[in-house]
């Protein structure tokens, strides 16, 4: 059912998705305050049992380098970079002392015989830490940006509830059938939002169905165009300020505002997780790092940003050539993959490692 009135339409959270122009990270998100982070207090000791394992060639001190994702500083220390939050220490003697920058010193150091990472702010930790004022864009992202902002102009994946929401393309203003850079269209479902709000115009295009179940969870959306609320009203106008494809009747509108906090930890789900990859963005069959897959599970599922999950390639069904029959080989781990935006009933996630390529609904489950 397409919106009428203001309070019938829901704010599009999958805006961030779609500007990459605007997207900004930090690393972190604990209090200043707080002691070490731990399995127990994230929720996940259920699911990540064992302790973490320090890297075989673990410094005993880092040099945050300009260039640096948490991820990476994380796989320095750590055989499995998802246990970060297990040995990142707070000092509460820092500004920020949650946020990592280049030119910081990071330490591993023990207490009560537990490997911890603590930091000093770009001097020896000989010497008292220094508070120092640095801009919050300048700290080390969680995951590598250009990897994010990408995958913005491949498509998107808009959910199904969503999508029968969001305001839509009426008609076109003047004799046109379609529309384009420098043309007025009329939408519906703006009503209340400020001129001068700008939006990004989509296609709703194929639907995206659960493996599970063939139930339709969402839609491909395609970005066609841009464009600024020049009248309010029932219907509102829009100008087309810049276009990809030609806008035409039913395309649905996305404020072009930002809703992408990258501000987590990568960490093991609080929950046992079990599903698939739905679709990868970008067109491409086989899937390698860094880029951006869709999963059909979300916060519903207790997946959330910053979730690690494991990839496995399905075991392929095989003759016994000797004893006769057929045997179903395991499914065997093939990569990693880090949640960075999460919804009701899909995720997004960046593929951080693939040790063979991996492919649309292989199976995610808890990292191991």
């Amino acid at each position: 059912m397409f919106p009428s009135k203001p309070e019938s339409r829901m704010p599009a959270r999958i805006a961030a998705a779609l500007v990459a122009a605007a997207l900004t990270m930090t690393a972190g998100n604990v209090s200043s305050s707080e002691p070490p982070l731990t399995g127990a207090t994230l929720g996940a000791s259920a699911f990540a049992l064992q302790a973490p394992a320090l890297a075989p060639d673990a410094p005993t001190e880092y040099v945050v380098q300009d260039g640096d994702t948490l991820w990476d500083i994380a796989g320095t220390f750590l055989r499995d970079p998802w246990f970060w939050p297990e040995i990142w220490y707070v000092n509460p003697e820092i500004v920020n002392p949650h946020l990592i920058y280049p030119g910081d010193v990071l330490a591993l150091v023990y207490i009560d015989g537990q490997p911890r990472v603590t930091t000093a702010r770009g001097s020896s930790l000989r010497l008292s830490p220094e508070a120092r004022i640095t801009p919050l864009d300048e700290a080390v992202t969680s995951i590598p940006f250009e990897s994010i902002a990408a995958f913005l102009t491949g498509g998107n994946i808009i959910e199904r509830r969503e999508a029968d929401r969001l305001p839509y393309l009426l008609e076109v203003r003047g004799d046109h059938l379609v529309a384009s850079a420098g043309n007025d269209v009329y939408v519906r479902g703006v009503e209340g939002d400020a001129t001068g709000t700008r939006y990004l115009v989509v296609h709703i295009g194929d639907p995206l169905r659960d493996p599970d179940n063939n139930r339709v969870v969402g839609y491909h959306g395609l970005l066609v165009a841009q464009g600024t609320l020049r009248r309010d009203g029932d219907p509102g106008m829009v100008a087309l300020t810049a276009s990809n494809r030609e806008a035409r009747r039913g395309d649905r509108l996305i404020p072009a505002t930002v809703d992408l906090p990258l501000n987590f930890f990568p960490k093991a789900p609080s929950t046992q997780i079990e599903g698939r990859i739905m679709a990868v963005i970008g067109g491409v069959t086989q899937i390698g790092q860094y880029q951006v897959v869709v999963m059909n599970r979300g916060t519903s599922d207790g997946l959330g940003e910053g979730d690690v999950l494991t990839v496995f390639k399905a075991g392929e069904k095989i003759r016994d050539r000797f004893g006769g029959g057929n045997v179903q080989l395991p499914d065997e781990p093939a990569g990693t993959v880090m949640i960075f935006k999460s919804y009701d009933e899909i995720s997004y996630g960046l593929v951080m490692e693939a040790t063979e390529p991996l492919h649309i609904h292989d199976a995610v489950r808890n990292p191991i």
